[in-house]
């Protein structure tokens, strides 16, 4: 294993290429904003990182196809204002905070984490039972006196045959005492017309429950309130994406995945075309799933799978539920992912597993 320490004067005019392995490589290049960013190609697409801000997977593509959402960004601005720099495929949200603050929360939009700045980044290259790997990982430090003071350390993983790669999380606590933990996974895939949504649980309105609360940051479209009400009692109504369903601005479930035999719940949306994308995670770690779709004439954005700890509905609302995870003193927690597409045979499979899962 070969570890390539970064450090933000790497970065110049012009994109150039840092390391090649066979059929993979990674190049740095500034976008116009000055934000910086890593190129890892596979042999079947690539990931765009951005090792300081977040260490965000900010866009992904597979055998040409653009994976993740629609949004009002063409580039990622650099900013620690969730809203600001809103168009990433893969957004850490946490630690300490998470969701949408309540009347009596301070903490902002999804807390520290969605653009976190960094201190520390580097690239890995070697070879585990998949074969030949580049990962990207990295070190954000964060500190309040009398308060907080934990490390969070990502890893994302590509492999050179593979259309699915892996994310990990590791928060650290430093202090002596526990901490609070709130984790979501912002996972933001490109709505497919007719495309169906499956998952690892019932599509009944006890396994898939629909937020019925409206955010103080959303305008709702005529006809919203009807269609939650709808969705209430019979969810199943937006598990296949139908062209005109009244996803404007956004709905949201909470779902309980179960998991396979090795402790993974599995979810994708299975396209017309018989291919899918594709997210499992751990329960154990995650134990919510939050599925969130907006599709507007702005933007167009599916997380049809964002494991959680919590529901997104802030602090104060989610420790009243005593959905709150805590980490003990000098104590670490880790959470991980398996994202990314499939082809139509492994999706048929998939399906399949889902199904006898569910």
């Amino acid at each position: 294993m070969t570890t390539v320490h970064l450090h933000p004067t790497m970065w110049r005019e012009g994109e150039h290429l840092l390391i090649e392995h066979g059929a993979l490589s990674a190049s740095l290049f500034l976008y116009s904003s000055g934000v910086m960013a890593i190129r890892l190609r596979t042999a079947h697409g690539e990931l765009v990182l951005l090792p300081y801000q977040g260490q965000q997977i900010w866009s992904a593509s597979m055998d040409g196809r653009d994976l993740g959402m629609r949004s009002m960004f063409d580039e990622p601005q650099p900013t620690t204002t969730y809203l600001h720099t809103y168009g990433g495929f893969f957004v850490h949200c946490g630690a300490t905070r998470m969701g949408v603050p309540g009347p009596t929360d301070t903490h902002p939009l999804h807390g520290e984490l969605p653009n976190a700045r960094y201190q520390k980044a580097w690239l890995t290259v070697g070879s585990d039972e998949h074969g030949e790997y580049i990962s990207m990982s990295g070190s954000f430090r964060y500190t309040v006196a009398f308060q907080d003071n934990y490390v969070a350390s990502p890893e994302v993983r590509v492999w050179a045959q593979r259309r699915v790669w892996t994310v990990a999380m590791t928060v650290t606590n430093l202090k002596k005492t526990p901490m609070d933990l709130m984790y979501l996974a912002h996972i933001n895939y490109r709505p497919v017309d007719n495309a169906a949504l499956v998952t690892t649980a019932p599509s009944n309105a006890q396994a898939i429950r629909v937020r019925q609360s409206i955010p103080s940051h959303i305008t709702p479209a005529p006809g919203y309130r009807a269609f939650i009400d709808a969705l209430a009692v019979n969810p199943a109504l937006a598990t296949r994406l139908t062209p005109g369903l009244g996803f404007d601005p956004e709905v949201v479930f909470t779902i309980d995945a179960a998991a396979d035999a090795q402790g993974w719940a599995h979810s994708m949306q299975h396209l017309p075309d018989g291919s899918a994308d594709y997210v499992a995670h751990r329960p154990e770690q995650l134990p919510f799933v939050i599925r969130w779709i907006s599709r507007t004439a702005d933007q167009d954005c599916l997380g049809f799978s964002m494991p959680a700890t919590a529901e997104p509905e802030g602090y104060t609302a989610e420790k009243a539920k005593g959905n709150l995870r805590s980490i003990a003193g000098q104590q670490s927690w880790r959470c991980d992912f398996v994202v990314g597409a499939l082809e139509a045979p492994a999706a048929t499979i998939m399906n399949k597993t889902i199904a006898a899962i569910s």
